[in-house]
C-alpha cells in the first residue's frame, strides 16, 4: 500500500471519527470493568506465599477513595500476618473448638430468617461442601470446614474490620462501599480475598488479643493471599437473582 495514501487517509479523518473511536474504546472499557467486577470470587484456599507490605498498602488506599457520607471515611483495618495472625487463629479456633458462647455486636442476618433467603443460604453451602466431597449429612465436616473461617482459610494475611461504634447505621453503607472497593483492589493486584463475617462472633475475643480500643466495633474479618488454584472450593461460584427480582423501573418507555 502506498504510504502516501494511509497519510492522506489520515489527514481526511474527521471530529466524528475521532469521536467514534473514543465511543469505541470507552465501551470497550466499559465491557472489561462489567467482567471483571463479575470474575471476583471468594477464595476459601491460599498459596504460602508472602504478601508485600507495600502491595496491601496500595490496596487499603485505593479502598479509601470509596465514597461516604460527608466524607466520615468510616471504618478501620488491623492488618496481621506471621505470628501476630497466628495467635489471633489460635485463639479463635480454641473458641470455636471449645463452643466458646458467641458474643454478637451487631445483627448480622434477619431473625427468622425467610423462608426464600434461607434457600439462597443453603444453596450456596451446598455447591460449597458438594465442590470438597462433603455429603449434606456429614455434620463433622461441614463444622470442620466451617472452622476454616477462623483459620482465615490459612491465608498468608488477615484483616479485621472495626468500625466506631457512635458511627449510625449509614456509616455501615458507608463501609460496605469500603470493602468492595478493597476487594476489587486486590483483585486488580492479582490477591485474592474471602470476607469473614463469622469473625464477629467472637468480637470480644479478638478485642482482647489484639487489645483494640473500646470504641471499636468488629464488623468482620478478611482473608487475604494468592489463590491455590488447585484447591476445588475455589471453583465454587454462587448464582445470583435475576434482575427483575431486585429492580422497578419507572417512568421509561
Amino acid at each position: 500500500m502506498n504510504p502516501q495514501n494511509i497519510k492522506n487517509r489520515d489527514n481526511n479523518k474527521t471530529d466524528t471519527d475521532d469521536e467514534l473511536s473514543d465511543h469505541m474504546q470507552l465501551d470497550n472499557l466499559a465491557f472489561e470493568i462489567d467482567a471483571f467486577i463479575k470474575e471476583r470470587h471468594s477464595v476459601r484456599a491460599y498459596l504460602p506465599k508472602r504478601v508485600e507490605k507495600k502491595l496491601i498498602q496500595t490496596v487499603l488506599r485505593t479502598a479509601r477513595s470509596a465514597p461516604s457520607g460527608a466524607n466520615l471515611q468510616p471504618g478501620k483495618f488491623h492488618v496481621l500476618t506471621g505470628a501476630s495472625l497466628l495467635e489471633l487463629v489460635n485463639a479463635l479456633q480454641e473458641a470455636h473448638k471449645c463452643d466458646r458462647p458467641i458474643v454478637e455486636e451487631y445483627s448480622y442476618f434477619p431473625k427468622p430468617m425467610p423462608a426464600h433467603l434461607k434457600a439462597r443460604q443453603r444453596a450456596a453451602g451446598y455447591a460449597l461442601y458438594e465442590s470438597l466431597n462433603i455429603g449434606r449429612r456429614d455434620i463433622e465436616k461441614r463444622k470442620a470446614q466451617f472452622a476454616r473461617n477462623y483459620a482465615f482459610f490459612d491465608a498468608p494475611v488477615g484483616i479485621v474490620v472495626t468500625i466506631e461504634r457512635a458511627m449510625g447505621k449509614g456509616c455501615f453503607m458507608d463501609l460496605g462501599n469500603t470493602l468492595m472497593t478493597l476487594l476489587l483492589s486486590a483483585k486488580a493486584h492479582g490477591l485474592s480475598t474471602s470476607g469473614l463475617g463469622a469473625l464477629a462472633n467472637y468480637a470480644d475475643l479478638v478485642h482482647s488479643v489484639l487489645n483494640l480500643p473500646a470504641d471499636e466495633m468488629v464488623v468482620c474479618g478478611i482473608a487475604m493471599g494468592y489463590c491455590d488454584e488447585s484447591a476445588p472450593e475455589n471453583n465454587v461460584k454462587t448464582t445470583r437473582i435475576e434482575l427483575e427480582e431486585y429492580t422497578s423501573f419507572r417512568g421509561f418507555d
